[in-house]
């Protein structure tokens, strides 16, 4: 009896082994470069535009598992970054699967056309986006690649305005705007030092105005630097300021303040 129900289970088995060793090769698989179809897409969802910073062929996209915010599994996670930074973002997203870190959702910026407001008010977690920095004028981190936002709604935008009241990005994201107590998908200093040990040390919730709770980025200097060079020598040269910070903070006291310092060290 037993023998006859295993080979009735057997092809179950088999099957189920099939789909989790596809879906573990899906989400562990190396960042992939964006075909002419993917690149004509961003193009006409407005989410390069023309004379952007970095092209179609300087970008990657990072495919990630995620846990929302009832705890279930997504395997559909996917951001574009530049590809020079592309392995240690898959990184990134894996140590916050690992810690149960929730995300509402990351879907790229084409399925918002490229319209940030919109991104932010779905509580999207996204990375390129070919757009100038909040309030106009130069390109925003955001626009090569290297800068990341994580669930605006409890990370949101806040800017003082000229009569002193506060201004929140997404309007949802109003009930955070108190950083205590810590909620679920709210940055804390261990995604602050998950980001920074990889290569993204700016947070802007470090920021005195605007303060941008959900934005990490690299320092300009380095993006318009990365932007220039051949993919292997901007990974190469994002590698060493990764390790640049890791000497800056060797022997240190991983304080808030250490940590700030050693971020402008590049």
């Amino acid at each position: 009896m037993q023998a006859r129900l295993r080979l009735l289970l057997l092809p179950l088995l088999l099957f189920a082994n099939g789909n989790s060793s596809a879906a573990a090769t899906a989400i562990s698989a190396a960042p992939t470069v964006l075909d002419s179809a993917q690149c004509a897409q961003l193009k006409a969802t407005h989410v390069m535009q023309s004379g952007a910073p970095v092209g179609c062929a300087q970008l990657q996209v990072v495919r990630f598992a995620f846990v929302d915010f009832e705890g279930q599994r997504h395997d559909d996670g996917e951001i574009m970054v530049m590809a020079a930074v592309a392995p240690q973002v898959q990184t990134i997203f894996k140590l916050l699967l690992a810690r149960r870190v929730p995300l509402a959702r990351a879907k790229l910026m084409n399925h918002y056309h490229g319209d940030d407001a919109l991104a932010m008010a779905d509580n999207n977690s996204s990375a390129f986006n070919d757009r100038p920095i909040t309030g106009g004028g130069a390109p925003s981190l955001h626009a090569y690649g290297l800068a990341i936002d994580i669930n605006p709604v409890q990370n949101p935008y806040l800017r003082r305005t000229a009569n002193g009241a506060i201004a929140v990005s997404p309007e949802d994201g109003k009930p955070f705007i108190s950083r205590l107590p810590h909620r679920a998908g709210m940055v804390d200093d261990q995604i602050v030092a998950i980001f920074a040990e990889h290569g993204f040390p700016i947070w802007g919730g470090h920021w005195r105005q605007p303060i941008d709770y959900q934005h990490f980025q690299v320092s300009r200097k380095t993006a318009e630097h990365l932007a220039k060079l051949p993919i292997k020598q901007a990974q190469a040269y994002f590698e060493n300021s990764i390790a640049v910070y890791h000497g800056c903070l060797s022997g240190k006291k991983k304080t808030v303040a250490v940590r700030k310092i050693c971020a402008l060290a590049n």
